[in-house]
Formats: C-alpha cells, sequence, structure tokens
C-alpha cells in the first residue's frame, strides 16, 4: 500500500527479508488506505501523547512539543521552551472547578521538567536545575501527585513541588515505573525492579524502598501492567517474567534463547557474516490476558493465565521491533527500525514452516525463582496446546526512518512518528470517503435552501 508512491524500502539491518512476510499491495484487511504527512519538527520524532479525542501531541529530540488536531492534521501549537531533547512526556489530569483538564509533563536532557497547557500553549509551570536528567514519568491520579525518574526518584504535587526524593547512584538510573496497589510503585533500575512505598502522613509523602528484585540476569528495558494483580518485565537477553503485584512473586518465568546453527567448514565464513539474531525484549504490551513482546526483530504472544506462549514470529520484521500494541479480536500491532508498521492477527491455524526448536522458551509455568544465581535448567519446549498462527494482514510503508511508536485513535486514526522527523496520521479509506461523500451532500442541501 502506497508503495508505488513512496518507493521501496531497504532493510536497515542485515537480516534478509522473508517472501512469507511479503503481503504485496492488496491488503483487504487494511483498513488503513489513507495517509498524511504531518511536518514541523526538524529531528527525531519519539513521543505521542493523547490529550483528547481530537487532539495529541508529539515530541523529540528537537526540544518541541507540537499539539495536533487528529482529524484534520494542523499543528494547533508550537510549545517552546526545553533547549535540548525531550527525554519523557506524559499526560496530568486536573480537575478545575469540576471540569476535568488535561496537561502535559515533560522532561528534558536539559534537566528541567515543564507543565504545558494545551489549550493555551503556556508554560504553567518549570522546575529547572534538576540533578540529572528524568528518563521516566508517572501520573498517581488517586493520590493527586507524580514522579520523575532519573538518578533519583522524586514526588511531587500538582503546583510542582517536591514532597520528597529517594538518591540512588546508579549509571543506569530508573529507567521506567508503574504503579501498584496499597500506594507502592516498581521502578526498573539496570538488573533489578526496586519496590517503594509512598507513606501518607496528612499532606506529607515519604518514600522509602521496601524491596529489591534481583532476579534478572541483564538490563530491564520493558516493564508494564498486566492487571490488578499482575505486572510483567523483560531484559535484555530475553528473560520474560511475571510478577504479583501485592506481593512481588514470580507468578511465571520464560526464557528466550535461540540455538546456534551447526557450523561445517561450507558455512563457517558464511555464518561469522551473519548478524546473530537478537533476543532483547525491547517492548511489551499486554490486554490483561496476553502479552506481546517485541524480541530483536520477532514477537511473541503470552497467555498470563495459560503460562504459555500462544503464537511467534522469529522474524517479524527486517529489523528489530520498538513498538506493539494489542487490539481486539485477537489482533496486535508492531512498528520497527526498518520504517514499517505492520498489523498482525492471532489464527487458529497450523504454523507455518518455520520450526520451533528446543530452545525456544524455557521453564514454562516456573515458580518462585528467588535468586539471580539461581540458572534456569536447559531450555525444552514442550507440547503447547492451542498453538496458532501469527499472521501478516497489513504493512503500513510510509516512513523512512525507524518508527519510534504508535498512537490509536481507535475507528478515527493511527499516528506514527519516526526518525525522519515525520508524523503520519493513517486513516481508514472507506470511512473517510463516506464522510466526504456526506458533507459534499450537505452542502449540496445548504445551497439548495439558499
Amino acid at each position: 500500500m502506497l508503495r508505488w508512491i513512496l518507493g521501496g524500502r531497504e532493510a536497515l539491518g542485515t537480516v534478509e527479508k522473508s517472501a512469507a512476510l511479503f503481503i504485496g499491495e492488496e491488503q483487504p484487511k487494511n483498513c488503513f488506505t489513507e495517509m498524511q504527512v504531518l511536518k514541523g519538527h526538524f529531528d527525531i520524532v519519539r513521543f505521542l501523547v493523547q490529550i483528547d479525542d481530537l487532539r495529541f501531541a508529539s515530541a523529540g529530540d528537537d526540544g518541541l512539543v507540537l499539539v495536533w488536531n487528529v482529524e484534520t492534521g494542523d499543528c494547533l501549537l508550537e510549545l517552546r521552551g526545553h533547549t535540548q531533547q525531550i527525554t519523557a512526556m506524559t499526560s496530568y489530569t486536573i480537575i478545575r472547578g469540576g471540569n476535568t483538564h488535561t496537561a502535559l509533563i515533560t522532561a528534558s536532557s536539559d534537566r528541567t521538567l515543564s507543565l504545558w497547557d494545551p489549550d493555551s500553549g503556556n508554560r504553567v509551570q518549570n522546575i529547572s536545575d534538576l540533578q540529572s536528567s528524568v528518563k521516566c514519568l508517572l501520573v498517581l491520579d488517586r493520590l493527586d501527585v507524580w514522579l520523575s525518574g532519573g538518578n533519583e526518584l522524586c514526588v511531587w504535587n500538582r503546583d510542582f513541588e517536591l514532597q520528597c526524593k529517594t538518591v540512588h547512584h546508579s549509571d543506569e538510573g530508573i529507567s521506567a515505573m508503574l504503579e501498584l496497589p496499597k500506594n507502592f510503585i516498581a521502578a526498573a533500575m539496570d538488573k533489578e525492579i526496586v519496590i517503594f512505598k509512598l507513606n501518607l502522613s496528612g499532606s506529607d509523602i515519604v518514600v522509602m524502598a521496601m524491596r529489591h528484585l534481583a532476579d534478572h540476569r541483564d538490563t530491564i528495558h520493558s516493564l508494564i501492567n498486566i492487571n490488578d494483580g499482575l505486572f510483567a518485565s523483560g531484559s535484555h537477553i530475553g528473560e520474560l517474567i511475571v510478577w504479583d503485584s501485592v506481593d512481588w512473586t514470580i507468578q511465571a518465568y520464560e526464557q528466550i534463547v535461540w540455538e546456534e546453527p551447526a557450523v561445517d567448514n561450507q558455512s563457517e565464513v558464511k555464518l561469522t557474516q551473519q548478524k546473530p539474531i537478537e533476543k532483547s525484549i525491547q517492548h511489551m504490551s499486554s490486554d490483561g490476558e496476553f502479552i506481546v513482546a517485541a524480541v530483536g526483530s520477532g514477537l511473541y504472544v503470552y497467555n498470563v493465565p495459560m503460562k504459555s506462549v500462544v503464537a511467534y514470529r522469529k522474524i517479524a520484521h527486517d529489523s528489530n521491533v520498538l513498538h506493539t500494541m494489542l487490539q481486539k479480536d485477537g489482533r496486535l500491532m508492531s512498528c520497527s527500525e526498518d520504517g514499517s508498521v505492520r498489523m498482525w492477527e492471532l489464527q487458529d491455524l497450523p504454523l507455518p514452516a518455520e520450526p520451533a526448536s528446543s530452545g525456544f522458551f524455557g521453564m514454562f509455568g516456573t515458580f518462585g525463582r528467588s535468586s539471580k544465581h539461581s540458572c534456569p535448567p536447559v531450555p525444552k519446549l514442550p507440547e503447547v496446546p492451542g498453538l496458532r498462527s501469527l499472521e501478516l494482514n497489513g504493512d503500513l510503508i510510509g516512513h523512512s526512518g525507524a518508527v519510534q511508536m504508535f498512537l490509536s485513535f481507535k475507528e478515527k486514526a493511527l499516528v506514527t512518528c519516526s526518525t525522519d522527523h515525520l508524523l503520519i496520521v493513517w486513516k481508514d479509506g472507506e470511512m473517510q470517503s463516506q464522510l466526504r461523500s456526506l458533507a459534499v451532500f450537505q452542502k449540496l442541501e445548504e445551497n439548495q435552501e439558499l
């Protein structure tokens, strides 16, 4: 789709294209047949945040925050103030006189935090001279506070006043945070997850480190909530751990490993030139029942209640997958360094000819792994009932650089951002055609009345 307009796209990695993943121009299950290119940034666009049903904000390495109308594609506001790249952005709901108002919080490498009003474009609050750059933000609506994470964890109130902080001297700092029940927070710090508790005494808040979960053997890249009782973490060496949100015990542990191909004299030179298959978990998303994990250039769908993998593709893109999203009816989306956005569907069909080795997943349903020093047994692939195929049914070609993430407005549109400095709004072509026809008829009726 749109390949004849925008030209072909070569893979940015060294992985060869698979013929099984070439869907062609005819994509009957892909509704996104219209696109609108949005220009405004002059560097990599990394973050997209929805403001309301019609507006969203984008931010990236140029330090700009732009507010857009998703229906028209108009740039409504340019929020200028940061002097270096944006490192985190989130929405913040404020209640004023019974009315709900959505603001934006941004963090930058210039060691500042800002609160923006997306209606007026004003920077309402600003905090400068932080000790380190903020890598992640977390809003706790129930407590009416928000947290910033970097080399230190800070708790702020709605007036941007520092309530408390805890300092850590890790080179990596805090890369991700989650809200857990009973005023607990999970924070990913290098190879471990630290559980913090927010103690409230009147208007005072104190943050305390309660537990260090040191069961990962490498850097944690992804931390997500599954449901009210579970959360998950994924590491650089392909470890997927499902945790209990209340007592922080391991409910399931999976290790993604790849068997090394056999080397003979004829193939030894060729194999040394090939890039090894990446097994790092870059991103995860969940709908409460399933987890989809972006592992290198592949995708893996994990059933949480069954504690088993239900579908996978070792090579889903031509390069590393950066972002994923689960949709309804067994559908999911992924975007990659190769510049593509792909749509997938879980089907009750036999897997394609791609063989599943004994080194695919290990320790299905393993419980109680309590120490990072205890090593899992040799991974083996058991008989998994209900294994399904993950079929490609849409390939959105538009970006010339790595697609960083996407934002769904459900039936209205899908927004993507990229290293090519562009945003693209993808729309349902049939729906847009109907809307244009309706607008024409309404115009004709108005003219007749005149």
